[in-house]
This record gives C-alpha cells, sequence and structure tokens, in this order.
C-alpha cells in the first residue's frame, strides 16, 4: 500500500527537480550572455583608431600618382606629405610597414599593383641595420646592397621616376637598449648613395635634413620623430616629389 505523503513527496520532488533544471538552463544562458558581453567590451577597449596613413586614398582624376614606400618613419611623415600636395598629387603607399629590403623583395610586386606611377619616393634601412635578436631582419651591407639593386630595378620596370631617401638618425650611437641595437647608418646610407648613383636614381637626404633637429624632434631615445620632426621630413618628401613632377614649391612651406 502506497503511502499518501510518500506519493506527496515524490511528486513534490519531481517539481522540485524540474524547476532546478529549468533555473539551471537560465543560468546557463545568463553566463553566456555576460561572457559574450565581456568579450566585447574588451575587444572594443582594445581596439585602436587606424592609422590614417595606413588606409588607402581615392585617386582625384588626372592628378599624377605617387607612391611612398617605407618603414615607421615614413609612416609618420604620410599624412603631412598628402596635405602638403593635396589637390597636386594622389599620394599612395602600401598599407603596412615596409620594414626592411627583405620584406620589399617579397611584398614590392604587390605594393607596385598593375596601375601607373609617376614618382615613386622610397627607404630601406633602418630594419636592414637593426642587429640581432631584436633585429630579424638585419642585412648585412653586402645584403643589403645586393637587396638595394633588385629593388631598383622593379621599381625602374615601372616607368616612374624614381627617388631615395636616406635612411634617419638613430640615436645613442645606435645602442638603444641590450638588444636593441644598430649598425652605423652612416654605412647603410653610404652604401644607398652608391647604389643610386650607379643606378641613376635622384637622392633625398632626411637623414640630413632632420640631423640638425633630433635633439628637439626626436623621441627620446627612439628611432621615431614628434609631429614637428615628422611635418618637417614631410616638407622634404613633398619637395623632392615636386621637383619630380614639376610642381611649383608649396607656398605654405617656408
Amino acid at each position: 500500500m502506497i503511502d499518501q505523503a510518500d506519493g506527496f513527496n515524490a511528486s513534490e520532488a519531481s517539481e522540485n527537480q524540474t524547476t532546478f533544471r529549468r533555473d539551471l538552463v537560465m543560468r546557463f544562458h545568463a553566463c553566456g550572455m555576460l561572457l559574450s558581453l565581456m568579450m566585447t567590451v574588451v575587444v572594443f577597449a582594445d581596439a585602436k583608431p587606424k592609422d590614417s596613413a595606413l588606409q588607402a586614398i581615392d585617386d582625384v582624376p588626372g592628378l599624377p600618382r605617387v607612391l611612398l614606400i617605407g618603414d615607421s618613419i615614413s609612416i609618420g611623415y604620410t599624412v603631412p606629405t598628402r596635405d602638403l600636395l593635396r589637390g597636386r598629387a594622389n599620394v599612395h603607399r602600401p598599407l603596412t610597414n615596409c620594414s626592411a629590403t627583405s620584406t620589399g623583395l617579397s611584398q614590392m610586386k604587390s605594393w607596385l599593383g598593375d596601375k601607373t606611377w609617376d614618382v615613386i619616393h622610397f627607404n630601406f634601412g633602418l630594419h636592414d641595420a637593426k642587429l640581432p635578436p631584436e633585429g630579424v631582419r638585419h642585412a648585412p651591407l653586402d645584403v643589403y646592397e645586393k637587396n638595394l639593386r633588385q629593388l631598383v630595378k622593379q621599381m625602374q620596370a615601372t616607368g616612374a621616376k624614381i627617388v631615395f631617401a636616406t635612411t634617419t638618425p638613430v640615436p645613442n650611437g645606435g645602442n638603444l637598449s641590450p638588444t636593441r641595437r644598430f649598425g652605423s647608418i652612416d654605412d647603410y646610407n653610404a652604401t644607398a648613395r652608391k647604389v643610386m648613383s650607379e643606378m641613376g636614381v635622384t637622392m633625398n637626404d632626411l637623414g640630413a635634413a632632420i640631423a640638425p633637429h633630433v635633439e628637439k624632434w626626436q623621441i627620446r631615445n627612439d628611432v621615431h620623430f614628434n609631429a614637428d620632426g615628422s611635418k618637417l621630413l614631410a616638407q622634404h618628401v613633398a619637395a623632392s616629389i615636386e621637383r619630380e613632377l614639376g610642381l611649383k614649391k608649396n607656398k605654405s612651406v617656408k
């Protein structure tokens, strides 16, 4: 004979178990939603606005096309160079840090694309001169020279006018930390000058242009420059492009 109390307890237990399971499912979904929300917040918190220098631009029809190739120093002067040549030239760049000559050899074809260029203004040097262990793309001077010659041939094949910008100075004799060291920038620039002279490439001596101002415009113990330093470099870059294109000098530049 079944006790009614036992039946009631069994029914109550079944109902409690169902409620428990329902609550467990609801809590599981709530935790999932909370985790998803937390991940979204982290992603947005970590997201940084993309450098406008690394954003593609649309050509203004009828204007000459200019390509800037270079490392983070060139990224710094890209936007002010565009500003100086606005309405007179379409100034493009690869949407990346172009790094060392070895990177140039592997990526140059994609950077040049299939459109025509009127002027290509380029630099490689800092990443080639950077010594291991941080300098993972280090190129000794003989390799640097060989790579430059191959790169110039590729760029000259486009029919564009080519300008090489010398590499800008590294402070502290090239020793920024025990792991962040550079070979002689003077030696790399001398090698580049030799190559450009022999291959008929115009020089833009950015290293000499910025040298008198490194104390006030170069970031302390770093290869990079503040906004004023990048602006000065841009003025020299824009001026070299103006000369190649036969444009009048920007009147806003003293």
